[in-house]
């Protein structure tokens, strides 16, 4: 049966409009945008696209706050990482389905209608396979397919621990693959597809340049031909020196001289890049996967956002390490860096929308969907139905109109203005609550006690 939304205001592809009326088909597409219409069951204030979270380790959310303590020789990224192997140690299939329930439901509340789920924790304890090779995999369709969430599995590649061919050690025994391994375990994966729901993506993730050689990079697109790439690129000083000094390039550079990037890519965090990096990233039509929540956590650096988009750059939003997972704020944070870099307000604009926060809302709704290859991101006949809606009696955006609503939550306010979230369709947050919420939240409540008894 249709669905009918009556929509006080909406932004579409045409601007902002007033009181229309969207169906959805049974398909999850969006068949009919109609002027006026009388109010539905479904009657919102504000409605716009919704975000996709284009980058997420699930897994990491149950670790948030465990790595904020200075050691004797300082933290980085580095140290992160140790803490994150060392948590690896525990994690069970059952705990990971847990886990991921919880970080899609938090994001479904926080206004994002889809997840990449950038998936490399693979094996068992010590890296034997389990039985059946993709249960990681299946428990986290199972979580997707309990909170409605858009999904994008992007398995990942990882075949060493460095660009001098080291072996794997400790919890990267988890992540690793032989290139005859993950073809295998990519098939296994790609056999579920089809009873899977209908919106429900497959690509691959060549983890890194650091991680991946250059035959198992090959080997990667072969298996995802038509479907995204995503890669982690240039996220961090010491990873570009040393790829520099491996490859003779810097990761970027040389992923775009050597590699077929083009719109189905998204290059991961890509902080550190030159002038023509940054130029060439941009006119590849690849999507920067920008995590600044995360980035400022690691201390990973600024984002190099005012010239990339000035030079027509695409780029989407996602939430990384999940250590707080906060739609607004994501925003908020790669608009406030450039701030603090550049010693001036509103940077990321241009004279064709003035607003800051349509400016960033709009450019990450299309490039999100780009980058996790959905039909989505825009209010317009045939895409598929991933729409949120914001509460317009909430004090931040009451009697604000068009712009000045997104400016408003973006720089003022949080995800609590989030009221409705549809998901191709499938209407999974009402009145800022998922459906699940209580039973996703004790389950994640259970788990995340005895995992923190067991460090």
């Amino acid at each position: 049966m249709a669905t009918q939304i009556f929509a006080k205001q909406a932004l579409t592809p045409t601007g902002w409009q007033q009181d229309i009326t969207i169906e959805i088909d049974d398909t999850g597409l969006i068949s009919t945008i109609s002027k006026g219409g009388t109010q539905t069951a479904h009657s919102v204030g504000v409605l716009l696209p919704a975000q996709a979270n284009v980058h997420s380790h699930s897994f990491q959310r149950a670790m948030a706050g465990l790595a904020e303590q200075r050691g004797p020789d300082g933290n980085d990224f580095w140290s992160w990482r140790n803490v994150m192997y060392h948590f690896l140690e525990i994690l069970t299939p059952e705990d990971i389905q847990h886990i991921a329930a919880q970080v899609q439901m938090e994001m479904l509340e926080a206004g994002y209608a889809s997840i990449g789920e950038f998936h490399y924790l693979h094996h068992q304890h010590g890296g034997a396979s389990y039985d059946q090779a993709e249960e990681m995999s299946l428990r986290l369709f199972e979580a997707a397919k309990l909170t409605g969430i858009g999904y994008t599995h992007l398995p990942v590649l990882y075949m060493r621990g460095g660009l001098d061919g080291r072996p794997l050690e400790g919890g990267q025994l988890r992540f690793g693959c032989t290139i005859d391994a993950f073809q295998s375990l990519h098939g296994k994966m790609a056999k579920h597809f089809p009873s899977l729901p209908s919106d429900y993506v497959l690509g691959v993730a060549p983890h890194s340049l650091r991680a991946v050689s250059i035959s198992g990079m090959n080997a990667a697109l072969e298996l995802s031909p038509s479907g995204p790439v995503h890669i982690h690129a240039a996220e961090q000083i010491a990873e570009v020196k040393s790829v520099t000094e491996a490859l003779g390039s810097a990761p970027v550079r040389w992923l775009l001289e050597y590699m077929p990037v083009n719109e189905r890519w998204c290059l991961i965090h890509a902080t550190h890049m030159d002038q023509t990096e940054i130029s060439n990233f941009a006119k590849s039509g690849a999507v920067a996967g920008l995590c600044p929540i995360t980035e400022a956590n690691l201390g990973d650096g600024i984002f190099e956002a005012k010239r990339f988009l000035e030079q027509g750059g695409a780029f989407g939003v996602g939430s990384d390490s999940n250590v707080k997972i906060a739609l607004a704020e994501e925003f908020r944070m790669l608009e406030t860096s450039q701030r603090l870099r550049d010693l001036r307000r509103v940077v990321l604009t241009d004279n064709k929308t003035p607003s800051n926060g349509r400016f960033l809302y709009e450019r990450a709704a299309r490039g999100g969907a780009q980058a996790l290859g959905r039909n989505s991101g825009r209010i317009e006949v045939g895409l598929q139905a991933d729409l949120v809606a914001l509460d317009d009696t909430h004090y931040s955006i009451a009697e604000l109109k068009g712009d000045a609503i997104l400016d408003a939550w973006i720089f003022a306010c949080d995800d609590a203005i989030v009221s409705e979230v549809w998901a191709a369709g499938r209407h999974v947050v009402k009145n800022g609550r998922h459906k699940n919420h209580d039973s996703i939240a004790s389950e994640f409540t259970k788990t995340i006690t005895k995992l923190r008894r067991s460090l």
